[in-house]
């Protein structure tokens, strides 16, 4: 089978080996003539960047590129990237690296135009409304993980630097107009990065599989992008230049975010807060946290477990898919407890409060209240 193709759902998609090289065709063809390349502060001197740069270059576009962007991106970082955007004149916006570098450029496309605070287009209601459409630029993504799946996403978090939340700054036009999925970007990434982008992008699908939300659609998608990731990504994880198994675990990726336009939950509403208040790699977190809310969710999800654990040749229904899960993590090195990441007990409170808070909670099979997230975290900190 040829793992090359096109596709437009949900976006326009150029997948296959080798693609980046059609960096500046896709450009153009959305209308960029002047693009700034946003990427993650550690990948600038990796030979990747200076690929897709010069593939821009050549194509006549130049070479601009904004890379002050780290984990867990701010509204500071924001407005350094818009400066360099307004004053360079830029008409668009090409997305490269990971998550963060994802989503802190979809938002400075989308802020190029704006007149408004962007914490104005927080995903609470109709507030998308409030942005100007004609200010909005277009985007090229170029994922270089395989977990996030911002590539497909019409929304990018934002961590607010003052209160040390996260927040989801949602428009339709933040989905960005052509994405090219090249697994050949993927083949540095090391074998701990690829464990935590793969799990999140499990993850995303299970928590959408089990969201009590009705979306069909994303209940298909979840289903046979979490059988990718377990078909595939301990393949990348221990020959990390397995072309075929880093491009499963892109699709993977692209499909989780797909899927969970249906919701996701209580991994999600734990993690987030851990990743703004400790600066915790978000796929890890996720990865760590996992089992004890599929614990927990133990008695609504059950039933849909079962049907899932014998989609993917899991024995022993539930618990057969909670031990597989368990020893599927453990052969990838994922620490049990949050400790390993640097985070301790001191705001345990803080922590539940803001887990509760945050969007992902109305997603969990189970309401979460603040003493159910305060126990969680005991257990997983």
């Amino acid at each position: 089978m040829t793992l090359t193709a096109n596709w437009s759902y949900p976006t326009a998609i150029r997948f296959g080996a080798g693609r980046i090289q059609e960096l500046a065709e896709a450009c153009q063809s959305v209308g960029m003539k002047k693009p700034l390349f946003v990427t993650d502060a550690g990948l600038v001197s990796l030979p990747i960047v200076g690929t897709a740069l010069d593939v821009l270059e050549k194509g006549g576009l130049g070479r601009a590129m904004f890379s002050d962007v780290y984990p867990n991106p701010d509204e500071v970082s924001l407005e350094k990237g818009l400066k360099i955007y307004r004053d360079g004149g830029h008409d668009g916006v090409v997305a490269f690296g990971g998550g963060s570098a994802l989503d802190l450029a979809k938002i400075i496309a989308f802020m190029s135009g704006q007149t408004r605070p962007v914490w104005d287009f927080e995903d609470i209601g109709d507030y998308w409304t409030r942005a100007d459409v004609n200010g909005i630029a277009p985007i090229i993504a170029v994922p270089t993980t395989a977990g996030t799946g911002s590539e497909v996403g019409r929304a990018g978090i934002l961590t607010n630097s003052e209160t040390h939340v996260k927040k989801i700054i949602f428009h339709p036009k933040m989905l960005p107009s052509i994405v090219i999925c090249d697994a050949e970007l993927t083949v540095g990434m090391p074998p701990v990065i690829t464990a935590g982008t793969g799990l999140d992008a499990f993850i995303h699908c299970f928590e959408a599989f089990c969201s009590p939300f009705y979306h069909p659609m994303s209940q298909g998608i979840a289903l046979e992008g979490m059988r990718l990731v377990k078909d595939n990504l301990m393949t990348a994880f221990k020959d990390g230049g397995n072309l075929e198994a880093r491009a499963h675990m892109m699709s993977a990726a692209a499909m989780g975010a797909t899927a969970f336009q249906k919701g996701l939950g209580g991994v999600h509403a734990l993690s987030h807060p851990l990743g703004a208040v400790y600066n915790t790699p978000h796929g890890m977190t996720n990865a760590i946290a996992l089992p004890a809310v599929v614990r927990f969710n133990r008695p609504a999800i059950e039933d849909r477990v079962e049907l899932l654990a014998a989609y993917l040749g899991i024995e022993g229904g539930f618990d057969g898919f909670y031990n597989w899960l368990i020893d599927f993590s453990r052969a990838m090195d994922v620490p049990e407890k949050m400790a390993a990441l640097g985070v301790d007990r001191d705001q345990i409170d803080l922590l539940a409060q803001m887990a509760v808070d945050d969007p992902s909670a109305g997603g969990n099979p189970i309401p979460l209240t603040v003493e159910i997230t305060k126990k969680l975290y005991e257990e997983v900190i």
